[in-house]
């Protein structure tokens, strides 16, 4: 119950991801261009290490890794991260903005051995690729100018690379494009045939034979390496190339020019491998990415697969929040200091002159999310905002498995928050306010020359750049903020505890100071306010958006979804079980057992059982037209409890010098 999913713009991560069916040849499932792809995809990471191992660091624009950096301070244990692209309408287009580069040292008939980076965007730029070659020894018991004959326990599979030692000294290639088994001619057992792809002259004669397999290394620039061992260079071979980096890479994908047939390396004496160039054509093409990209209209609840958008958690089975911290970009990056310091040699005494040293050159500029820009302080845009949110609550209630937090947009007034509130009722949505401000990067949203990202420090949210440490604060939704609060509450106390009443980590301050009075009237319209208090920014109550009191708790809805996933799991067994009396008693049993548990941890109002809760499953739900029909039906009832937010209290004095206290 303490996953949370986020929705977001991140600068890499998996995106475009080809589907994977029977229609399609799977050896090879990233190669076709015409194979359907998925646009967003959820991948889980239970660490922020984790996380920008995946998809950046807080170099690219939006909120999503501070969002799910704060998640993770606050103590959230596991999170799935769905990266959200622009959808461009057809195959061509959205296959752009990918880097690529052509790998020395083997090719295949007229192309080169291409490789792509794995998703869109300008980090596949830094992508370096050198191929080396491992040899073996292969001892083969007879010779021909198109095959060898060798042990039947060598391990030899069709497509394997053999370097062949003819005449004297001089080195051919070739590939085994057939093994067959036969039984020995003089001697009992077997031995295995391997026929070359094409022979060799008859004049010619075998003196040796190597088995040669490739090793692939990988290089981003940017910390993140791959090393791919035993590869072969023929689709033929258990470990072709082009499938092994299908399965197995996070960074590149193959070409398809060369990934459907076979490569060569282009010199039998197999010299040590150089590294390629850097890749090119990569592009970051964020700025395109529009709020209707979070959503998926060709998608409904019942189809077999999951969609795009945050239609792609629709198959987590362990789901109970989800974020969107960059379903609208409410305003631009702020103007860029100059971090930069000019060099100079001036100085009291005179010396020769010289040429000054080359100078750090000033980060430039982050492209702005142009085309989430909705400004919250407008009525049309803010209009627009609540249509958003209120699609990811209806995407929440028909779910009816896990709780969207929305963020109160920023810069209202009292007036507008409460015009904002009257849209939504739903016990499957909570909203938080204000926003929060949290220590960033000075570089975040840059593009940056030679960023070190590999001091990162999760807690401080620190990168090193240079000699250069500057923090700025970043404006946090306080949703992502809400969403590991309520994980380490829940995972410390369990999910009747209501997360409320606790300290944000990592928090430096409030957006917008809410006063008492305005507290008091956001709190009943069950609006989560942060306040700042003497030992920290406070979390002061955990409600939903709902308008029934029996919901108006966050963990009593969150309680209910725990029950219903939890005996919608562990129930499957009755399906198998004849429907008679006896089935009825042993269901009510075991229901009660689980119902019991819970109100030993308080999680039910009332001094006794009777009072907490009731199981009904017998003859007076279960009449002989319901049992004839085959079905069994079962009521459970239960009463949970709400937890006391706070009881406020205000001690003035009075002009007179009186002191007086009153409940409020």
């Amino acid at each position: 119950m303490d996953v949370c999913a986020f929705a977001g713009v991140a600068p890499r991560g998996p995106a475009r991801t080809p589907v994977i069916d029977e229609q399609w040849r799977d050896d090879r499932p990233c190669v076709e261009p015409e194979r359907p792809r998925r646009r967003t995809v959820a991948v889980p990471v239970e660490s922020f290490d984790e996380y920008r191992r995946l998809f950046g660091g807080f170099e690219g624009p939006g909120l999503l890794a501070y969002a799910v950096a704060s998640f993770f301070e606050q103590g959230g244990r596991r999170a799935y991260i769905a990266r959200i692209v622009h959808e461009y309408g057809n195959p061509l287009d959205n296959a752009g903005g990918v880097a690529h580069g052509d790998v020395p040292g083997a090719g295949a008939n007229d192309s080169p051995f291409r490789l792509r980076a794995r998703d869109e965007g300008i980090w596949g730029n830094g992508l370096r690729a050198a191929l080396n070659f491992t040899t073996r020894p292969l001892i083969f018991e007879n010779r021909a100018s198109d095959s060898l004959t060798v042990s039947d326990d060598e391990e030899l599979p069709a497509g394997t690379l053999l370097r062949l030692t003819i005449n004297d000294a001089e080195r051919v290639l070739r590939i085994i494009a057939n093994i067959t088994r036969r039984e020995r001619e003089r001697s009992a057992g077997f031995v295995r045939v391997a026929v070359f792809d094409h022979p060799l002259p008859d004049e010619v004669e075998i003196k040796s034979a190597e088995l040669v397999e490739g090793v692939l290394s990988i290089d981003d620039g940017d910390g993140r390496t791959e090393r791919h061992e035993r590869l072969g260079f023929s689709s033929l071979h258990p470990r072709w190339m082009a499938t092994a980096l299908c399965y197995e890479s996070y960074l590149v994908y193959p070409d398809s020019g060369w990934s459907g047939g076979e490569m060569t390396p282009n010199d039998p004496k197999l010299p040590p491998g150089q590294w390629s160039a850097p890749f090119e054509g990569g592009e970051d093409r964020n700025p395109d990415i529009t709020p209707d990209d979070f959503f998926d209209s060709a998608w409904t609840f019942g189809d077999d697969e999951p969609g795009n958008g945050v239609y792609a958690l629709t198959q987590i089975s362990d789901l109970s929040l989800l974020v969107a911290p960059d379903l609208y970009s409410p305003a631009p990056p702020a103007p860029l200091e100059n971090i930069v310091d000019p060099v100079s040699l001036a100085g009291p005494d005179f010396g020769p002159c010289f040429d000054l040293p080359e100078t750090e050159e000033q980060a430039a500029q982050q492209v702005d999310l142009k085309g989430l820009r909705l400004d919250p302080t407008l009525t049309i845009e803010r209009n627009e905002i609540i249509r958003l949110q209120r699609k990811l609550v209806d995407f929440a209630e028909a779910s009816r498995s896990f709780i969207v937090l929305l963020d109160v947009p920023p810069g209202l007034n009292q007036r507008q928050i409460l015009n904002w509130r009257v849209n939504f009722n739903s016990d499957f949505a909570a909203a938080y306010h204000p926003w929060l401000q949290t220590r960033g990067l000075q570089t975040q949203g840059l593009q940056t020359r030679g960023l070190q990202t590999q001091g990162l420090q999760t807690q401080g949210l620190q990168i090193s750049r240079g000699d250069d440490r500057r923090d700025a604060l970043i404006h946090l939704p306080p949703s992502a903020v809400a969403a590991g609060i309520i994980a380490r509450q829940e995972v410390a106390f369990g999910v009747p505890h209501g997360p409320a009443n606790a300290l944000a980590n990592e928090v430096i301050d409030v957006d917008d100071r809410v006063a008492p009075a305005r507290h008091d009237e956001l709190h009943t319209q069950g609006v989560n306010v942060y306040l700042r208090e003497r030992d920290g920014i406070r979390l002061t109550a955990a409600r939903t958006l709902s308008l029934d009191p029996a919901f108006r708790q966050l963990s009593v809805r969150r309680l209910m979804t725990m029950i219903s996933r939890a005996l919608y799991q562990q129930m499957q067994w009755i399906v198998f079980e004849p429907n008679h009396p006896a089935l009825r008693a042993e269901l009510r049993l075991v229901l009660r057992g689980y119902l019991r548990r819970l109100f030993q941890l308080g999680a039910f109002r009332g001094a006794t059982e009777e009072q907490a809760f009731f199981v009904r499953c017998d003859e007076t739900n279960n009449p002989p037209f319901v049992t004839d029909a085959g079905r069994l039906i079962a009521e459970i009832g239960v009463a949970p409890s709400e937890p006391l937010e706070f009881i406020v209290l205000r001690l003035a004095r009075e002009g007179d010098g009186m002191l007086v206290l009153q409940e409020k």
